[in-house]
């Protein structure tokens, strides 16, 4: 059944594109991703592994990022062809005059939450007003702020809450120094979980914790998508190569959606950055990010476009409406429109969450 499976995956990914025989000459391209190794890539792994960029006529590179890599400059200064980021990077980077062009809004609603103690009592926005509230800015607050001021706070003078930077781990929530900490579904709320509790000797649960999701609150913002350049993108020779990396690539995030274990594998070959549980974890949250998907993988949503450029404007994180070419979907209604011919699932309608079971330290 495996390889039935497998085997009508192989054969879908390429869109409307043809196949590209053993003897037709690859064409490079290279893919910059946004963070180190992770499940929150898998979907590329996986497109890598099983051979589907291949068989799309490419030969794909896949860089992986970090810290200091920013992949809207990588793309633009022509060291990589597409990228990976946020939606809210891609658009700060238009507004400085930076021509990406995302072109697959893989993620669909947005991962980003504030978690506080169940024993806090603070189970809304509103009840975080004079209290300590973390994030870690730089971009990253958007969602966050927009929430507090519907509340009736100012966060960007701390006015009714104090805004707290965050670093990248959960030690201010875990030793109680801040009332309320940012965290990705998929990444710092696992590593909450994966942590003892001083007092009990076992790990926390959801029970001791407040969830609450941005998107639920209403000022949900987009995340991961894949972005070229304006520039590579005004070649029709290269909108049909990223026609091809798109199909390929949602085929990959299609396999991953079925396969989430064998996904977890491809990523852990990618870099065993995070442990096995975590890359689990994290596998199962992003899924839950990208399926269901009511108008097909990697097709933007207008609605969900417009909410997030309007928060940016609104809290300064552009300073005018993006201009007309910030997305296009005509490349990925293209490839899923071959994907689909191919008797794919690029809806999800029928995707259910995995029930993945906390490891202490994500082991």
């Amino acid at each position: 059944m495996v390889v039935a499976v497998l085997a009508a995956a192989l054969a879908a990914v390429i869109g409307t594109a043809a196949t590209a025989s053993a003897s037709q000459k690859l064409t490079k391209v290279t893919i910059q991703l946004q963070w180190v190794p992770q499940a929150q890539f898998a979907g590329y792994y996986a497109a890598q592994d099983l051979g589907y960029y291949k068989k799309a006529g490419l030969d794909v590179k896949l860089l992986n990022g970090g810290p200091q890599i920013v992949p809207g400059q990588v793309v633009a200064s022509g060291r990589a062809q597409f990228g990976v980021n946020w939606l809210t990077a891609l658009l700060a980077a238009r507004d400085q005059n930076t021509k990406l062009v995302d072109i697959a809004q893989i993620f669909s609603r947005s991962g980003m939450t504030e978690l506080t103690w169940k024993s806090s009592g603070i189970n809304t926005i509103a009840k975080m007003k004079d209290k300590k509230v973390a994030n870690w800015l730089g971009g990253d607050q958007y969602e966050l702020f927009a929430a507090l001021t519907r509340a009736g706070m100012d966060p960007t003078k701390n006015g009714g809450v104090t805004i707290v930077q965050q670093p990248f781990d959960m030690g201010l929530l875990l030793n109680h120094q801040v009332d309320a900490a940012s965290a990705m579904t998929y990444n710092e709320l696992a590593q909450v979980l994966e942590t003892k509790n001083p007092k009990t000797g076992k790990l926390y649960t959801l029970a001791d914790l407040n969830v609450i999701k941005m998107q639920n609150v209403g000022s949900g913002m987009l995340e991961d998508n894949l972005f070229s350049t304006e520039k590579y993108l005004s070649s029709a020779a290269n909108r049909a190569t990223a026609e091809k990396v798109i199909g390929a690539t949602l085929a990959g995030w299609i396999y991953c959606r079925d396969h989430a274990a064998q996904c977890v594998n491809f990523t852990l070959k990618a870099g065993p950055t995070l442990p096995r549980g975590h890359q689990m974890w994290m596998m199962n949250q992003i899924n839950q990010l990208i399926w269901p998907n009511k108008l097909g993988i990697g097709v933007m949503d207008p609605a969900s476009y417009k909410q997030t450029w309007t928060l940016m404007k609104k809290f300064k994180g552009i300073t005018k409406a993006p201009s007309a070419g910030t997305y296009r979907t005509d490349l990925v209604k293209a490839a899923i429109a071959g994907l689909k011919a191919q008797g794919m699932d690029v809806l999800g309608k029928s995707y259910k969450p995995l029930n993945v079971k906390v490891t202490p330290g994500g082991k």
